[in-house]
């Protein structure tokens, strides 16, 4: 198999984007030795805009200038978080997912200067959080904390800790991990306690779709039981069709024995009303496991909670 010479990595521009590619490069090189990289990077919208994500096109925010990079031709492989990455629309026309990285922690990390756990924070305490899925989970088990509306890059969300503009954050425990940060972290939150977003902790590769070469030599990064869970948790997003303002969570998970299953969670804002389903896939493919808990939380109500959140 032939590999391309250079390697023209697009990725956002944030320290956390950066680290991803890095880990991407390091894994390119340890497959391919000798092959070269070059990082191309680009300011999303959703980076510049700190305001409600709704208002400049909610989690597309985040990747539409990368797309933009890869379809022009300026670049060769984009990196996402695929959490990031709406699954209510496919991908752009002539781009393809070429492989799903071996998948991170996760869980949700508490950062609280004092050293609590999330049980030993007082009433009133402000949490920095803008996710939709953080802020109904804790009004639901934890009614007695504020949520304070807190976006921007894990660094930037630190330094308005330091700066008094809440009294705790909740962060991704992978994110931490990625820019060296996990020092800060004072509770590690169980998927129990704090459900994550679909697609937590991992890492896509992108490709145009006519780039066969390409393909081919990043095809080699991707990790079986990574892509199946990918697979399953964005089908089942893709058909509850839910928006970045819709409290959806679940994660899939490959036991010991390769079985796959998919739990997931559809709140309203205010954490009353909590639609739950778990299935094992048994013979099921991924993608049919992922319609399959979709559908059953549509028989629950689904359909109505989503369609009843401005968006």
């Amino acid at each position: 198999m032939s590999v391309p010479e250079l390697i023209r990595v697009v990725s956002r521009d944030s320290p956390m984007a950066l680290a991803q590619v890095a880990r991407v490069q390091r894994e390119l090189t340890a497959l391919h030795p000798g092959v070269r990289t070059e990082v191309v990077p680009v300011r999303t919208t959703g980076d510049k805009w700190l305001g409600d994500l709704s208002e400049v096109e909610g989690k597309g925010a985040f990747t539409k200038e990368v797309d933009a990079a890869l379809l022009a031709g300026e670049a060769d492989l984009a990196v996402h978080c695929v959490k990031d990455v709406p699954a209510d629309r496919p991908l752009p026309a002539g781009t393809v997912f070429a492989a799903f990285l071996a998948r991170d922690d996760i869980r949700d990390a508490l950062v609280h200067p004092g050293g609590l756990t999330l049980n030993e924070l007082p009433a009133g305490t402000r949490i920095g959080t803008s996710s939709v899925r953080r802020v109904a989970q804790l009004a639901a088990t934890h009614p007695h904390l504020t949520c304070v509306p807190m976006r921007g890059n894990a660094n930037r969300r630190l330094a308005k800790l330091a700066a008094g503009d809440a009294d705790a954050l909740l962060l991704a425990v992978s994110g931490l991990e990625r820019i060296g940060r996990t020092d800060v972290i004072s509770d590690v939150l169980s998927p129990e306690t704090m459900m994550p977003p679909i697609g937590a902790g991992i890492l896509a590769l992108q490709c145009r779709e006519d780039d066969t070469r390409l393909i081919d030599a990043v095809s080699g990064l991707g990790h079986p039981d990574t892509h199946r869970e990918a697979t399953a948790e964005r089908m089942f997003l893709h058909v509850l069709q839910g928006h970045c303002n819709s409290p959806i969570a679940g994660y899939a998970r490959v036991d010991g024995g390769g079985e796959l299953s998919l739990r997931a969670c559809v709140f309203t804002p205010d954490g009353k009303t909590r639609l739950n389903a778990h299935e094992w896939a048994g013979r099921l493919d991924p993608a049919t496991l992922g319609t399959s808990v979709a559908v059953a939380l549509l028989r629950q109500g689904a359909r109505e909670i989503i369609d009843g959140i401005a968006h």
